[in-house]
């Protein structure tokens, strides 16, 4: 499940962006009519994917996943740390935290 709330969390944010630009630039009706469903349909699925994690029980990311646009993102990010073993150290384990080693 969650490898599914990170691709509907990355999904999310990079529609947002597409909808921004467009808006600051040409703001070309047809980039609006497919990004826009795409980027709610992608919002949906990340407050979904966060109710529907194991370790969402605490109402902390599911309240993170309601954000809209940066929501998923912020709402992962408190899932990983949640789900991290507090007995391993960073350059304990390089997929956690920093490149230089420093804890997120």
């Amino acid at each position: 499940m969650v490898r599914a709330l990170r691709i509907a969390a990355m999904v999310e944010a990079a529609s947002l962006t597409v909808l921004l630009a467009n808006l600051a630039t040409v703001h070309a009706p047809a980039v609006s009519s497919l990004a826009g469903p795409v980027h709610g349909t992608a919002y949906l699925a990340v407050i979904a994917a966060v109710w529907l994690a194991p370790t969402g029980a605490a109402s902390g990311p599911r309240w993170r996943a309601a954000v809209p646009g940066i929501g998923g993102l912020i709402a992962l990010r408190r899932l990983d740390r949640r789900g991290a073993d507090p007995s391993t150290s960073p350059t304990d384990n390089p997929q956690k935290g920093t490149a230089d080693g420093h804890p997120l």
